[in-house]
């Protein structure tokens, strides 16, 4: 068993295990994406005046995680759990938008507000590719000019 006393609070290990409710075959890949999204998050968190470590943020992503029972927070639409840790860069660019589809139910990690801090919820790819950097309020706000403003775009059949 490998010594953890005295490290700093960044390097000692944690457990995050994949939450029941998630496929079985997630369980390998799940504690890596956790870890991955985690030093991604708090670095460029830390970059616009964050000041969490990589634990609080692992933390934060697993509790986020187990909140949502395996849906979007925001839709309440169930996400692709399959998908975690299977994304490509190179594939993405060489597939553009067909390939992005493909990947639009993938569970991503977003912050809740636009703060720079380890408070997420869990949402699809699409969703956080559309919430952007918008506050919950600033969320509704626009979907609902979107609902209200629909019927001057929608065609009728």
């Amino acid at each position: 068993m490998p010594q953890t006393q005295g490290l700093s609070p960044d390097l000692e290990p944690m457990s995050t295990p994949a939450p029941e409710w998630m496929p079985a075959q997630c369980g390998l890949t799940y504690p890596g994406w956790v870890q991955r999204k985690a030093v991604t998050l708090c670095k460029r968190d830390q970059k616009r005046g964050g000041s969490g470590n990589i634990q609080q943020y692992r933390l934060a992503i697993h509790e986020a995680v187990v909140a949502s029972e395996g849906r979007d927070h925001w839709t309440g639409e169930s996400l692709d759990w399959e998908l975690i840790g299977t994304y490509d860069n190179k594939e993405a660019a060489a597939g553009k938008g067909a390939h992005k589809k493909q990947y639009e139910m993938l569970p991503t990690i977003d912050h809740r507000t636009n703060q720079p801090e380890a408070d997420f919820v869990i949402c699809a790819w699409r969703t956080n590719d559309a919430k952007h950097d918008m506050t919950p309020d600033e969320l509704l706000t626009f979907c609902n000019a979107v609902i209200v403003h629909s019927p001057n775009w929608l065609t009728t059949n």
